[in-house]
């Protein structure tokens, strides 16, 4: 058994880690709340963007072929698809990383027409150490999600939709069940699922006669970029939301843990202190017994 003293350090190594986890569980609380706001505030944004969309495509349907195009007429197998995956910049949020990781290396088909995209650190440094070539990097932090941020990924990815370099384009990230589940999810981006464009339920039919300058296609070639963006934004959020949601139960668990060993520890040490008293006692009386017989 180890003596008091070296208990003791123990002790204090433990007391010191669990100041850290506090500490990160309150950063990482703090920001969850932001993050939460954040999105909160944006989605009448997109609901009403949303609700434009589905107007315009009530009133004139055909605007919607090239960003609707399901390109039929390719075969699944030569179908290009492109992947954005979104991971952390940093560990210590329990299994977060390693289940977005997981989900695009078993239902991902990384062939050689496809293309890869990924947002953090973990992604970036994971795959590259797979020999999976990721063809843009988007070198932004998945700190502190911002809309421009989501913009300029929106712009790329519709830019390979309208081309054609891409048929598909799906965004694999981590979605909040509850606040004690969080799920990663595969999402197709493009082509536009047109039953998902639905107007709010107090719309009514009053845009009829509306007149769209300087004509519809433009008008709604103008609102799909920024309504890919609005998901891709959201999806960032999520995922943000999602990685603090993780790392405060890792940290949590973890100073539940230390708790746990601190007790035994306790137990531990008064054990060695009893028995360093005892063996005290121990040699007094048997050095009082010496002297006496002399």
């Amino acid at each position: 058994m180890a003596n008091a003293r070296e208990i003791q350090g123990r002790m204090k190594s433990i007391k010191d880690t669990m100041k850290i986890t506090n500490a990160m569980y309150m950063v990482s609380s703090s920001k969850l709340q932001k993050a939460r706001k954040d999105l909160l505030n944006t989605e009448p944004y997109f609901n009403m963007m949303q609700d434009a969309l589905a107007k315009i495509l009530d009133v004139a349907p055909e605007v919607g072929n090239k960003y609707l195009d399901e390109r039929v007429n390719k075969k699944d197998g030569s179908k290009k698809i492109g992947y954005l995956v979104i991971t952390a910049d940093k560990g210590l949020a329990g299994a977060y990383n390693h289940n977005v990781i997981k989900i695009v290396e078993e239902n991902v088909k990384l062939e050689k027409d496809n293309m890869l995209f990924v947002v953090g650190q973990v992604g970036r440094h994971y795959f590259e150490r797979k020999n999976i070539p990721i063809d843009i990097t988007f070198n932004y932090t998945a700190q502190n999600p911002s809309m421009n941020r989501a913009r300029h990924i929106a712009e790329k990815l519709v830019e390979l939709f309208v081309n054609e370099k891409l048929d598909e384009i799906y965004v694999v990230y981590t979605k909040m069940i509850n606040s004690m589940t969080v799920e990663p999810i595969t999402q197709k981006l493009l082509p536009i699922n047109e039953t998902h464009i639905e107007m709010s339920e107090n719309e009514g039919k009053h845009y009829d006669n509306a007149e769209f300058l300087p004509d519809v296609q433009t008008v709604f070639d103008k609102i799909v970029p920024d309504y890919v963006a609005g998901f891709i934004y959201g999806a960032l959020i999520e995922s943000y939301c999602c990685e603090h949601n993780s790392r405060m139960m890792a940290m949590q668990t973890a100073t539940d843990a230390a708790t746990d060993m601190l007790k035994q520890l306790n137990v531990s040490y008064n054990r060695a202190r009893q028995a360093a008293i005892t063996q005290e006692i121990i040699e007094v009386v048997a050095g009082s017994k010496a002297q006496k017989k002399k």
